[in-house]
């Protein structure tokens, strides 16, 4: 009876612990889950600060861009010079050239023009003109007379034939006359005055090439001087020394000089050539003029033996 009061006192007892125990674990079991709510519930405002950290941030940043405005500047027109750069051509830099120096280009491209036009209208005209010189003293070389010269060329614009013409007619006017010098010296004179208008006329528009050689390079040069003028004051508005900014308008001033040489290097070259051949052509003039004054001195020594033969047959 003993034995089963304290079996039944025990079984008892241990039912009231398994009792106890059983709320006590579950409490036990449900403890971790209730800090998982504050934590969940404190994620959101560990978060939220960093999205706010740029707010305050503000001030300094618009300082700091305040601060960096001159440099912003400069890689700007550092920019846009890069641009202007590779965009770089004659015509570009003309469209974008000051009054003045585009002014000063395009009186050395008319320059220019003017050279090459009397390139080629005195090129023809020297080649024309000798050709016809050549050819008269080629056909008057067997002639006995002026009279028969002046038949063989016809009315042929040369030079010989206003010899001719004028050594018949001061033949003419001095007629009757028996010093054959005065008439010898005012055929020469006449042939000077022909000499004179024709070295005249063939060197029309050499003065305008000496013109353009001589002065070219210095228009070009005062081109230059106002376009870099303009650069110095575009660096002090700029207020930037970098090269890139004031190359494209440095070159705009550079390229008045370039074209003042390319004026003034073709001027030099044809006047010298032209030079040249005007001084082979007025040789062929004075070989002309010698031609016309032998057959005048052969037609008066003819008068003369002519009235000396009349005179013998008289007596």
């Amino acid at each position: 009876m003993f034995l089963s009061r304290v079996t039944t006192f025990a079984v008892i007892s241990a039912l009231a612990m398994l009792s106890l125990a059983g709320p006590s674990s579950a409490q036990q079991g449900t403890t971790p889950a209730a800090p998982l709510a504050p934590l969940a519930q404190q994620a959101p405002a560990v978060s939220q600060p960093p999205a706010a950290l740029p707010q305050p941030a503000a001030a300094p940043a618009a300082a700091s861009d305040a601060a960096a405005t001159p440099a912003e500047r400069e890689g700007k027109l550092l920019k846009a010079a890069a641009a202007e750069l590779k965009e770089l051509s004659p015509w570009t830099m003309f469209k974008s050239a000051d009054v003045v120096v585009k002014a000063v280009m395009i009186g050395l491209a008319f320059a220019s023009l003017v050279t090459w036009t009397i390139f080629i209208a005195k090129m023809i005209e020297l080649t024309v003109v000798q050709r016809k010189v050549r050819s008269a003293l080629a056909k008057i070389a067997d002639a006995r007379s002026l009279a028969e010269a002046q038949f063989t060329l016809g009315a042929k614009g040369s030079v010989l034939a206003s010899f001719l013409a004028a050594a018949m007619r001061e033949a003419r006017l001095s007629a009757g006359i028996s010093s054959d010098a005065g008439i010898k010296e005012r055929a020469a004179s006449s042939f000077g005055e022909i000499v004179r208008a024709e070295a005249r006329r063939i060197r029309l528009g050499m003065g305008l090439l000496a013109t353009i050689g001589a002065t070219s390079p210095f228009v070009g040069l005062f081109g230059t001087v106002w376009g870099i003028m303009n650069s110095f004051i575009g660096i002090s508005k700029s207020q930037t020394t970098n090269l890139a900014v004031v190359a494209p308008g440095i070159a705009e001033a550079l390229l008045a000089t370039a074209i003042g040489l390319v004026a003034a290097i073709p001027a030099v070259i044809i006047y010298n050539h032209f030079s040249r051949v005007t001084k082979g052509y007025m040789e062929l003039v004075s070989r002309a003029s010698g031609a016309a004054g032998r057959l005048l001195s052969r037609d008066l020594d003819r008068t003369h033996v002519s009235g000396s033969h009349s005179r013998t047959a008289a007596e």
